[in-house]
């Protein structure tokens, strides 16, 4: 059996999906890069997966970036998913804005508006999809730094 398909048969017996949801107050960003740090922990402990330092700082980045965006720019609640797909992370984050959101233009001069950027810059993918009531943000994460690789933007209306 290779590395990847016995790294895929421990995964399938350590919790693969947590869930939480926010209000937009303060503190609800720090709670949710405690909840992809505890959650990676876990998947780690559960079987000794490997999931790499570098992982669950992007993880916790991209959840941070995101939610930031959703307590900042959306009205009422939001929601952060996080789930192990085969050799992945998946997270993502549902909030009640239905406008989608659109990258800028790289500019080392701007002050802030860089989240969307990084996340694109650190995820495998990334995309947005609109929801009956809001959007949905779903960024995937590789477990494994040699696997780690970015890609671009993928939205869908």
């Amino acid at each position: 059996m290779d590395g990847a398909a016995h790294i895929g048969d421990r995964l399938r017996e350590v919790p693969v999906k947590v869930s939480a949801e926010y209000e937009g107050i303060p503190g609800d960003i720090a709670r949710g890069r405690e909840l992809a740090r505890g959650f990676l922990a876990r998947v780690r402990a559960a079987q000794g997966a490997r999931v790499s330092d570098r992982a669950v700082d992007v993880v916790q980045l991209v959840v941070s970036e995101l939610l930031t965006n959703a307590c900042k720019y959306a009205p009422g609640p939001s929601t952060v998913d996080l789930e192990l797909a085969e050799d992945r992370v998946e997270v993502t984050v549902w909030d009640s804005e239905p406008v989608l959101p659109v990258p800028e233009t790289p500019n080392p001069d701007r002050v802030g508006r860089h989240g969307l950027e990084i996340v694109m810059a650190v995820c495998q993918s990334f995309e947005v999809h609109r929801e009956p009531v809001g959007k949905r943000m779903r960024a995937a994460v590789r477990l494994a730094d040699d696997l780690q690789t970015a890609a671009p933007l993928g939205r869908s209306a």
